[in-house]
Parts: C-alpha cells; structure tokens; sequence
C-alpha cells in the first residue's frame, strides 16, 4: 500500500510545473491520467537531449502516469474532460488563467460535475490580481519574488539558477496544497477547493528574511555570491589544487572547532567571536584566514580534516560526482528505468522517503496517447465512438 492509493488525478498541465506535482502524486499511489494534444503531446517530450525522438527528461517526469490525448479546443474534448471530472479526485492544471473558462471547463461547472473535486490551478501571478491575465513561466517568477536579484556577484548581472527552480517550487507548494485539501475533504469534510499556486509566490516562500529585514530596517539585501550574508562564516574557499570547498562553520561551536583546526586558538577563544553577530562585524577577516589556510591544502586534505573535526564542509559536485558518490546509491537516489523503447536508463530516486508506505515507480513513462481507449472504454465509450473521436481530431 502506498499513502496515496485510490486517489485518482487528472492532469491538464505541460512541461514543468503541473507535471512535476503530478509525478510526486503518482510516485506514492496515485492513479494520474495526463492530457495530451493530440499528434504533439506535452512539449516536454522534445526539450533538451532526445533519444529516438524523445526527451530522456520524459522519463523521469512521466513515470507512473497515464497519458491520454484529448483536443481541450474541441467541444467533444472538452465533453470528455467533464466526464472525467466525475471519476477524479485531484485536477491539476498550469495553464494561464482563464484557459479553462475559455473551455468550459470553469470551476463553477467542474464543482456542479464533482463537488469534492480539489482543482489545483498553478500560473504565474495566481488567479486573481492585476498580473493573473500576464503569461508567465518560472524565470519571470523568480525576478518578481526577489530571486534573481541575489543571485550573482556583487555588480554583475543577475544570474539563473541552471535549473528551473520556480516552476520546481511551484509544484512543491501545489503538492502541499492537493494534501492539505484532501485532508480537510477526508477528515473535515469539507467538500472540494481550489488550491491556487503563483509561480512568483511559491519562490517568494523561500526569501527568509527578507521582508522583514527591509520592513524594519529599510535594508535592501544585495547579491553576495557565494557567501551568505549575515551568516559567518559560510562561503566557497579555494584549494590548493584549484577546487572549491563549501565551508560552512557559522555555529558556534562548530566555529571554535574550525579554528583550532586550522590553528588560531586565539579567535576561537575571542569573546568577540564567540556568537555569529561578533562574527559577522568581521567577516572579510574571517573569510581571509579560512580561505589562507584553505590556499595551503589541496581540497581532499581540506574536506578530510573538516569531516573529522565535525565542521560541515563538502564539495561542488557535477553529475558525474554524483553517479560516483557512494552516498547518493546508498540512499537510491539513482535508480534504474527506462525509456519509452525499453532501453535501460538511470533516473532520480523517490522523494520523500516514508518508512512504512515508500514511494516507487510502477510503469514507464508513457508513449503518446497510449492509454487512450483504456481510459475512455472504462468511461463508458464505445469502440465506434473512439475511431469516431480519433477520424474527427478530438483524441
């Protein structure tokens, strides 16, 4: 049994946000059906690095889902969507607000189709405001929550994270918002909501102290690179050898062990050092003598004396460290799967890790639409209306 069987989803999303939230559902029970146009499908199934016409991404993204291709622009597709509502517990979609309305497919009708119906909407601005009508994906977001601003050295431009963090939150806080509705509907009985994600808002989540900082203080923090402002000391130190150690000795103990290691007893016994807010009073100066001493050793020598002095300290991984690291196969983080031809391919791992009801993956990724005549016999179809549907366009 896994946490989530018997709940079934409906997936009207594309390439990231939606669909990532879906693939976390799927992975512990539920039963995700996916809507996909006809003849292209989600467009994720050609970004980045293609094997045999298809993304390898896909495989990861749509594991244990089912894919169903549906024309939502057609009266007959949008007919199917409302027979499917009747089935499903959770609906999912990512398209800009409006969209469904534009459809029929508004809340409005969805909740007189299925009272308990969760519909959870993500988009750039959220549903309501005087931004909810702009398109937006998750790098816009990421400006607009004060992401990007500190991202960077200090005087450059702003720089991306190499990953598209915001629609990864987004789908995060959708995930978190579909649970918390099926609890209320389960144990509360409280009928069906709507669960409203913003992009922007789902990274502006994770600003810390920012508001508050610039609420009481007018302080406006800056881009810092890679050290963490306020916090001392946490910051990338070079090696002798060229590579970078992350250091991060900012409690204080941790602090004290860290000097004495590298052999300054005297700021490990200095008062004025002894709590983060003395610390940071003198931070280019601490950063200075860690990164001296780090300058003397290669990065091995570096991370080998932090670990056995209890210092947390690590190194910058690529993925090829990754698929090295005895910790992430310990812990299955890579784990073997395959791609829509059958051939074998290493893919991420389960997360989170439940110790009574785990996560895992079921079935492959889908090909396009091929789940098709399953779903809609199972919602009362006849064979003739499905070559019907398939001549007109409509699946």
């Amino acid at each position: 049994m896994r946490p989530l069987d018997g709940i079934k989803v409906l997936e009207l999303g594309q390439l990231i946000a939606g669909p990532f939230a879906t693939k976390i559902l799927a992975e512990f029970g539920a039963e995700v059906i996916k809507i996909e146009p006809p003849l292209s499908g989600d467009p994720l199934r050609k970004w980045r690095l293609l094997h045999e016409g298809t993304s390898v991404w896909w495989a990861s993204q749509s594991r244990n889902k089912k894919s169903v291709t549906v024309n939502l622009r057609s009266p007959e597709g949008q007919g199917i969507i409302r027979r499917l509502v009747k089935e499903v517990d959770i609906l999912v979609e990512n398209f800009r607000p409006g969209a469904l309305e534009s459809w029929g497919l508004d809340e409005d009708t969805l909740k007189s189709i299925n009272p308990a119906l969760i519909m959870v909407r993500i988009s750039g601005y959220g549903q309501t405001g005087p931004y909810r009508d702009r398109p937006g994906f998750g790098v816009v977001g990421e400006a607009m929550a004060g992401f990007r601003h500190l991202s960077g050295e200090p005087g450059r431009p702003p720089v991306r994270v190499g990953i598209s963090i915001g629609d990864s939150l987004a789908a995060l806080h959708a995930v978190i918002g579909s649970l918390m509705a099926l609890r209320h509907r389960e144990v509360q009985q409280g009928g069906g909501q709507v669960v409203d994600v913003a992009l922007y808002e789902s990274v502006f989540n994770m600003m810390e102290s920012l508001v508050a900082e610039y609420a009481h203080f007018g302080e406006v923090r800056q881009p810092a690179g890679s050290s963490l402002p306020g916090i001392t000391p946490s910051n990338a130190y070079l090696c002798a050898d060229g590579k970078y150690a992350l250091i991060a000795g900012n409690g204080d103990s941790i602090f004290k062990r860290l000097m004495l290691l590298i052999g300054r007893p005297d700021m490990a016994e200095d008062p004025a050092f002894a709590h983060n807010d003395g610390r940071v009073a003198e931070a280019e100066y601490i950063d200075g003598v860690i990164a001296q001493w780090a300058a003397q050793h290669s990065l091995d020598e570096v991370l080998q004396a932090l670990h056995e002095h209890r210092v947390p300290a690590g190194r910058v991984y690529d993925v090829a460290d990754i698929f090295k690291d005895p910790h992430y196969q310990a812990r299955e983080m890579l784990i073997q799967g395959e791609l829509e031809d059958g051939t074998a391919v290493t893919l991420p791992g389960i997360l989170p890790k439940l110790s009574k009801t785990p996560g895992g993956v079921e079935r492959k990724a889908p090909t396009l639409g091929q789940d098709t005549d399953e779903v809609l016999l199972s919602l009362g179809f006849d064979e003739a209306t499905l070559h019907q549907l398939r001549a007109q366009g409509v699946i």
